[in-house]
């Protein structure tokens, strides 16, 4: 069979990513010699080379919500000297489609979003009914338009490699773990109504430390001040009960989930993460759903009470109660993992 090159345009956020090696692994069980290049932000390099499927990382600078014209643009003419047979776009917007134009592959695959005519040629009606998970609607793309299987396919499960482990430890200072191991992911970038309560992770801290386990806990350094909350709110020594929110890298959190025994998070890119590693995963839902965007893992355990008000996709309650979070006990998240 004849090799063919693919780029892919990545998603932005680090839970999608992880989604997006579902499609990279749907690729290459389809035709085993193509190679998929991914375009993605520079912050995602290390998490990409832990995905055997990617040939090349093609990082880039452009921000967020930035125009970036120029820069599109010459990225763009610079990327047609590859002759990619296929460019396949993940995010949705207008501007994520500029760059494969400007490629000029003679087929640029990519949901209608916003309004993309002309950039796209390969343009697909995203139907959420049929395609209900995102993982689902990035594996769609990878398929023929029309294919009758869309819909009814199976999706493989993401599944990371790790990095250098030993280097990472080194770099904190850390000992292989001697003792089971429960990493917390207490952040929520979108906002707190994504948010367990800190202090029932603190809480749950405390009672499997009392169990002899130690406590990572895990973020950005978005999370600094949430991680040193649920690690004072425990009072426990801070041997037992750590956070390392903002001292590791992406690939460092990889390294660490490895090692942990289980792991309780919110409905996170660190969920996705833990996931892809084939940890047992407890993962804790407010505003958002597992419908959308569950653990791709047989091992993980959804917390989600559904209310009437669920799932508003809100950044904070309107109705400041967040019940769909606090009836979630921390006894509970215990005897589920024990």
């Amino acid at each position: 069979m004849q090799t063919s090159a693919i780029l892919v345009i990545a998603p932005s956020w680090v839970g999608d990513m992880v989604m997006a090696q579902s499609l990279f692994k749907f690729l290459k069980l389809e035709n085993q010699n193509i190679v998929i290049d991914v375009l993605a932000p520079a912050w995602s390099a290390g998490l990409l080379k832990l995905m055997p499927e990617v040939r090349q990382i093609i990082s880039h600078d452009i921000q967020h919500g930035e125009l970036g014209w120029d820069k599109r643009r010459q990225l763009g003419e610079k990327l047609r000297r590859e002759h990619y047979q296929q460019v396949i776009v993940l995010p949705n917007s207008w501007k994520s489609a500029l760059i494969p134009y400007w490629t000029k592959a003679p087929k640029r695959t990519g949901y209608k979003g916003e309004m993309r005519y002309g950039l796209l040629n390969d343009m697909r009606i995203k139907n959420k009914l049929t395609l209900r998970r995102t993982v689902d609607q990035f594996v769609a793309l990878g398929m023929p338009k029309n294919d009758p299987r869309i819909g009814q396919l199976t999706p493989p499960n993401p599944l990371l490699s790790t990095g250098n482990i030993d280097l990472s430890l080194n770099k904190l200072k850390l000992e292989q773990p001697s003792q089971p191991i429960l990493a917390l992911c207490p952040g929520a970038e979108y906002g707190i109504a994504k948010q367990w309560p800190l202090e029932y992770y603190a809480i749950l801290a405390k009672k499997v430390i009392a169990q002899g386990w130690k406590v990572w806990i895990l973020g950005s350094s978005k999370d600094i001040a949430v991680g040193a909350r649920v690690e004072a709110l425990s009072g426990s020594a801070e041997v037992d009960c750590i956070s390392f929110c903002g001292q590791t890298d992406l690939v460092d959190a990889v390294n660490l989930l490895s090692l942990s025994t289980a792991v309780v998070t919110n409905d996170s890119g660190l969920m996705h993460v833990a996931a892809a590693l084939n940890k047992k995963v407890l993962a804790i839902y407010g505003s958002s759903t597992p419908v959308m965007t569950p653990p791709l893992n047989p091992n993980a355990k959804i917390l989600y009470e559904g209310l009437s008000c669920s799932p508003c996709f809100k950044r904070t309650c309107r109705y400041q109660h967040y019940q769909c979070l606090r009836r979630i006990k921390p006894e509970q998240v215990l005897s589920m993992l024990l």
